[in-house]
């Protein structure tokens, strides 16, 4: 079982998921570990972390829980009144488990930082050290378990699931326009993209 990141996103425009045209979420915080890629793909998988997970937020709506199907990741994401928690990790990871660990990292965020992330309007690039902290800590899901047996609502909380991306997206959006759109991707990570998915391996660093 892998986590690969966590993020932390103000999503001001979440409330309209069909809305292309909504704010894109701002990261607040962010830790990764891609030291499982190949080197050369490294720096792709983060910007395809950052590129899917705004993805995701962005169409979460406000209270809802939702999981993402992507090969054989899940990108799941909790959208607690504009303040988004989202995770990428392999498809082994239990869902409730990963759903106790957004709610915690939200928890903690806002004890940390109160409500000055409604105020934020660029990404944040500076490190949060309990964020990087719950990223080792969490690999192992029995931590997870132990905080879900004390968030007892989450077992009575609908997580939606969606089995591709796509189906994330509102109706005629496509996954191609928003990579070629995306300030998140370079001109590699793009080249990447294309060549990945004609050899049927699309965003297979994910």
């Amino acid at each position: 079982m892998k986590i690969t990141s966590i993020l932390v996103m103000k999503c001001s425009g979440a409330g309209d998921s069909s809305s292309s045209g909504s704010a894109e979420p701002v990261v607040l915080a962010n830790a990764s570990d891609v030291s499982h890629f190949g080197y050369f793909q490294r720096s792709a998988a983060k910007e395809f972390i950052l590129f899917v997970a705004r993805t995701v937020a962005k169409r979460t709506p406000p209270s809802q829980r939702q999981s993402v199907q992507h090969e054989e990741y899940k990108v799941h994401s909790y959208n607690r009144n504009g303040l988004c928690a989202v995770t990428f990790m392999d498809d082994h990871y239990p869902v409730r488990s990963a759903f106790s660990l957004l709610n915690t990292v939200l928890d903690e965020y806002q004890k940390a930082f109160g409500e000055s992330w409604k105020t934020v309007q660029t990404d944040s690039t500076e490190s949060w050290l309990y964020l990087n902290e719950a990223l080792t800590k969490f690999q192992d899901p029995a931590e997870a378990d132990k905080l879900l047996k004390i968030q007892r609502d989450l077992d009575e909380t609908k997580i939606i699931l969606h089995k591709t991306i796509d189906s994330v997206l509102a109706r005629g959006e496509k996954l191609d326009s928003l990579v070629e759109k995306s300030s998140d991707l370079s001109a590699a990570s793009q080249m990447f993209y294309k060549q990945a998915k004609k050899t049927n391996q699309c965003c297979t660093i994910l």
